[in-house]
């Protein structure tokens, strides 16, 4: 069975140990050097960040996030041991690991490490797909003749320099298609590096549970189980056209994906339609204070988002789930582009308070759309607010220094709700 040895990135029959190094630490499958559609994930990307940046930190359980009335952005598996996840609310979070240390977050440095390591896959293949500041899809496809390996060792390559070189380790998914890669990259996590074969497609997916899915969450599942589908076995047993009629456009999603169909290319830069982001409470809330901070710190996370690629959106978007699981999700159009975080907080904000519900709600979630080069962004000013282009230029003015001195340097008091 062909076999890669992950230390020294030796190829060879497989066997108990490498032969050239006499590593364990060895991947083996049939269809090993077949695979080319890749998920690279890095291992808790926030929280290892700050340790590599500070080593009084290793060892320690560590929460990236906000003050006693935020929430949890990321942590490390050591905080990980102790139930704390992310999205938790901060209080909870040091409930269950009252000796972790808390750090707040530092966008500008995780943009600077992740371009750092987009620059590693773009001498690996120009087809990357970037889902998020800390994960990629990528298409080794034709890419073995021209780097003298097969793709499974590129992407050990991949992991190896990121260890080496930015001292952050990833996990890898290999398969034969967008879906199983992703899936293939969280079951082994941290440094896992996984492989699903075409051969064992159906029978890997087959014992799963159907949350494995992309894009059933909590009310899809309650919505699944009620149908009695609580498997992908449960799922396969259902006609194609009576999923459709039961779950509409999701159904034919469903047929597909349980069966491992997916045929969804990696897409290299393509701009995104929208920048989002969310966050599930831990305990439903309807406190005024606890979603104002959480709209600012999405605002902020969104802004951020928009800076690193260098876009900007034209409509905001807030989205909010209630405890009932009815999602209301209301817009605004504003007269010119924007990406910075005061014009989407402000936008956000005025949408929440005329939303016509004050919850208790579940999940909270702030976007912008409509997306445009950031050259077009915030030029006409808001003849309604003067003091907004002050506003605007203290902001860049914190980003600066951000860079420069690190995310702590300026912290907005809001930000600490």
């Amino acid at each position: 069975m062909p076999a890669l040895c992950r230390d020294c990135l030796t190829t060879f029959d497989s066997g108990p140990r490498c032969p050239s190094c006499r590593s364990p630490r060895l991947l083996a499958h049939p269809e090993l050097f077949e695979l080319s559609i890749a998920h690279m994930d890095c291992d808790a990307f926030y929280a290892s960040v700050e340790k590599r940046d500070d080593p009084s930190l290793a060892g320690k359980p560590v929460i990236v996030g906000g003050g006693t009335r935020g929430v949890v952005s990321t942590c490390c598996y050591i905080a990980r041991i102790s139930g704390v996840r992310s999205a938790m609310p901060m209080f909870q979070a040091l409930k269950l690991c009252p000796e972790a240390v808390v750090v707040k977050p530092r966008m500008s440095v995780y943009v600077e490490v992740s371009r750092a390591i987009r620059a590693m896959m773009e001498e690996l293949t120009p087809a990357i797909e970037p889902l998020s500041l800390d994960e990629a899809f990528l298409d080794l496809t034709g890419t073995a003749r021209l780097h003298g390996a097969p793709p499974a060792v590129l992407m050990a390559r991949l992991i190896r320099r990121m260890e080496t070189e930015l001292g952050l380790s990833g996990s890898i998914g290999l398969s034969h298609n967008k879906f199983l890669a992703k899936i293939a990259s969280d079951l082994d996590k941290p440094r896992g590096f996984s492989v699903i074969g075409k051969a064992e497609t159906e029978s890997f997916l087959a014992r799963r549970p159907v949350r494995i899915i992309w894009g059933v969450g909590t009310a899809t599942q309650t919505a699944l189980e009620a149908a009695g589908i609580r498997t992908i076995t449960d799922l396969l047993r259902w006609d194609r056209r009576d999923l459709n009629a039961r779950f509409g456009s999701m159904g034919d999603r469903l047929w597909h994906l349980a069966r491992g169909i997916d045929h969804r290319r990696v897409q290299r830069d393509e701009r995104p339609k929208s920048i989002s982001k969310e966050t599930t409470f831990f305990e439903d809330t309807s406190d005024p204070d606890i979603l104002d901070g959480h709209l600012w710190r999405l605002a902020e996370q969104v802004s951020d988002r928009a800076k690193a690629k260098r876009l900007a959106g034209k409509t905001v978007t807030l989205k909010l789930k209630t405890a009932g699981f009815q999602t209301v999700t209301r817009r605004h159009s504003l007269g010119d582009a924007t990406q910075t975080a005061d014009r989407i907080y402000r936008a956000a904000r005025e949408l929440y308070d005329h939303a016509g519900t004050r919850g208790p709600f579940r999940l909270i979630g702030v976007g912008i759309s409509d997306l445009t080069a950031e050259s077009e962004a915030d030029r006409s000013g808001d003849l309604l607010d003067p003091d907004a282009g002050k506003r605007a230029a203290a902001e860049r003015a914190t980003d600066a220094i951000r860079a420069r001195f690190g995310h702590d340097a300026i912290i907005k008091g809001r930000a600490l709700r």
